[in-house]
C-alpha cells in the first residue's frame, strides 16, 4: 500500500504555510571536528558573530551558489535579490561552477573585507560545510547553509555564527516522484536512474526514496543507475549509454533533479523515443514545468522546494541574526537545522506553479523566514 504523500500539492503562495511544532527530537551533540574554539564559544554563548547587533551600514549581503546556468540556482539568486531590495541593499553573488576550492576562496575573499558578512550558501558537498562555517565564524559573520552538511555537524553545537541549516527531506521527494513515475508506467516495466553528486545529502536521500518505492513495487525493475553529477550534458551522455545498453527495455527514467531529467529528454529525442518514456525530476525549474504542462515530453512530475524562497528567506534569516532581530543564542534546536516545505507538481496542478513569485508574494516569508519549517533535520 502506498503511504499518503507528505508533500504539499498546493502552490507555495496559495495560502500561509503552517509551521510544524515538532518536539522531542534530539540532535547529535557533536562539536565541529577540529574546531575546539567553536565549541568553547558556543558553550559561552558566543560562537563568532555574537558581538551584538550589527548596523545595516556595516553589513554586506552575499549568496554563494554552484552556477547561474543552473535554472534552480538562478531562481535562488533572484530570491536573494528580492530580499536585498526589500531592505534597501544589494547582494553579491558568488558562482563557483561546482569547484569547492573556488567556493571557499571566494567566500574567504569577501570575509577579508571590513564589513560583517551575511552569507546564504549552498555548499557543493557535505565535506565543504565545515570549512565554510569555520571561515565565517572566524571572521565574525553570519551564515545559513542549505542541503549539504555532515550528519554529525549541527549549528546548535557550533555557535551563533552558523544561524541555521535548511534542507528538504529527499527521501520523501525521491519516493513521491518514483510513485508518480510508476503510476504513469502502469505499474510495471524497467527503469533507469540518474543520481546526483554522490557526496550530496539530497542525492543520497532522493535515491533512498527511490529504493523504498522500488521495494513496494516488485513489478518495477531498476535496470541500471549512474551518477550524472546534477548536470544536463552529463545526463544526456549517460542516458544515451543506458538506453543503448538496455535497448527496448527502458520504460521510465527517474532523475534526481530536473536538469538531469531535461538532459535525458534530449537523449530520448535523439533515440526517437520522445514522449514514449515517462520521466520525473526534482527542482521545478521553468523548462521542467513547461514540459509537465505541455504533456508531450513524458514529464510526469517534479518537486519544488521553492528556490526563490530559499534564496530570499535564507538570506533574511542570516540578516535578522546579524541585526539582532532574530536571537540565535536562544533559538530552539529545531529552528537551527530544519526541513523546509516541498510541493509535488504534476500535470493536474502545474498551472499553479508556472508564474514566478514577486517580492510582494514573498514578503511574509522574508518577515518570518522560519514559517516553512516542517520539523528538525534527523
Amino acid at each position: 500500500m502506498r503511504v499518503p504523500s507528505v508533500l504539499s500539492r498546493r502552490s507555495p503562495r496559495s495560502g500561509s504555510p503552517v509551521r510544524s511544532a515538532v518536539a522531542g527530537v534530539a540532535l547529535l551533540a557533536l562539536a565541529l571536528a577540529g574546531c575546539s574554539s567553536a565549541s568553547d564559544d558556543a558553550a559561552s554563548g558566543g560562537g563568532g558573530g555574537g558581538g551584538g547587533p550589527v548596523d545595516e551600514d556595516d553589513i554586506v549581503l552575499v549568496q554563494s551558489i554552484r552556477s547561474l546556468s543552473n535554472p534552480y540556482h538562478a531562481n535562488w539568486v533572484k530570491g536573494g535579490e528580492m530580499f536585498a531590495e526589500s531592505v534597501g541593499m544589494e547582494v553579491q553573488t558568488l558562482a563557483n561552477e561546482g569547484d569547492s576550492q573556488q567556493q571557499l576562496s571566494q567566500i574567504k575573499s569577501v570575509l577579508a573585507g571590513d564589513k560583517t558578512v551575511v552569507l546564504n550558501v549552498d555548499p557543493n558537498s557535505s565535506s565543504d560545510t565545515q570549512a565554510i562555517v569555520r571561515a565565517v565564524q572566524d571572521a565574525g559573520g553570519y551564515v545559513v547553509t542549505h542541503w549539504n552538511k555532515p550528519d554529525e555537524l549541527s549549528p546548535a553545537d557550533v555557535g551563533d555564527s552558523w544561524v541555521a541549516h535548511i534542507s528538504f527531506d529527499g527521501r520523501v521527494s525521491g519516493y513521491e516522484i518514483a510513485n508518480e513515475l510508476f503510476d504513469t508506467m502502469g505499474g510495471s516495466g524497467g527503469i533507469i536512474a540518474l543520481q546526483g553528486i554522490l557526496d550530496n545529502v539530497p542525492a543520497q536521500q532522493r535515491y533512498a526514496g527511490l529504493e523504498k518505492a522500488l521495494a513496494e513495487n516488485p513489478d518495477i525493475q531498476l535496470l541500471d543507475q549512474q551518477t550524472a553529477e546534477w548536470n544536463r550534458n552529463e545526463a544526456f551522455q549517460v542516458t544515451q549509454t543506458l538506453l543503448a545498453k538496455n535497448s527496448g527495455n527502458v520504460k521510465g527514467i527517474w532523475a534526481a533533479n530536473d536538469d538531469m531529467a531535461l538532459g535525458a529528454i534530449e537523449a530520448l529525442k535523439a533515440a526517437g523515443l520522445a514522449g514514449q518514456v515517462p520521466i520525473v525530476g526534482v527542482d521545478a525549474v521553468p523548462e521542467a514545468l513547461e514540459a509537465v504542462q505541455a504533456g508531450d515530453a513524458g514529464y510526469a512530475a517534479t518537486v519544488s522546494s521553492d528556490a526563490f524562497w530559499q534564496g530570499g528567506a535564507g538570506l533574511a534569516l542570516a540578516y535578522q541574526a546579524a541585526t539582532g532581530e532574530y536571537d540565535v543564542a536562544n533559538a530552539p534546536d529545531e529552528d537551527r537545522a530544519f526541513y523546509g516545505e516541498q510541493f509535488v507538481i504534476t500535470p493536474e496542478n502545474v498551472a499553479e506553479f508556472t508564474t514566478p513569485p514577486t517580492a510582494e508574494d514573498l514578503a511574509d516569508d522574508f518577515a518570518d523566514p522560519l514559517a516553512r519549517n516542517t520539523g528538525p533535520v534527523d
